[in-house]
């Protein structure tokens, strides 16, 4: 199987002014909006709640759901920006993963499987009548 290439972010850290409505939900609420991120990805909704008592080093919750969405769509990026990110902008990074669920969740993504037949087993054989005049 052909493996995908990797694709951009679909907005940047910075394009809150692209969607208000998430960045205003960032700005006056950023961990309600954290763990609505955390469970439209699939994870517990408290796990952002653990950042609040390691917030000396970042956030952990932050980088974990940002490594695990990239490897989920293939979105290019690499483990040491996600650090900084994560130690430097959590809130930039929960609004873009946000921004990011949501075209996911508008855009579905096409899928082409090819049908291919395969024949696991021979052809059924043919009886034929014995010619005439034959005997066993």
């Amino acid at each position: 199987m052909a493996e995908q290439p990797l694709t951009d972010w679909n907005s940047g850290l910075f394009d809150c002014c692209d969607d208000t409505q998430t960045c205003c939900y960032g700005w006056w609420c950023g961990t309600c909006l954290a763990c609505t991120v955390s469970e439209q990805f699939g994870e517990n909704r408290c796990l952002p709640l653990c950042d609040m008592y390691v917030n000396y080093c970042g956030s952990p919750a932050a980088l974990s759901v940002r490594v695990a969405m990239r490897y989920k769509y293939g979105i290019k990026g690499s483990l040491c920006k996600d650090i900084a990110v994560s130690m430097f902008c959590a809130k930039c990074s929960w609004c873009q993963m946000h921004r990011e669920l949501k075209y996911r969740k508008d855009s579905p993504n096409l899928i082409y499987v090819l049908a291919q037949t395969v024949n696991s087993q021979p052809p059924p054989m043919r009886t034929v009548s014995p010619p005439a005049g034959f005997n066993h």
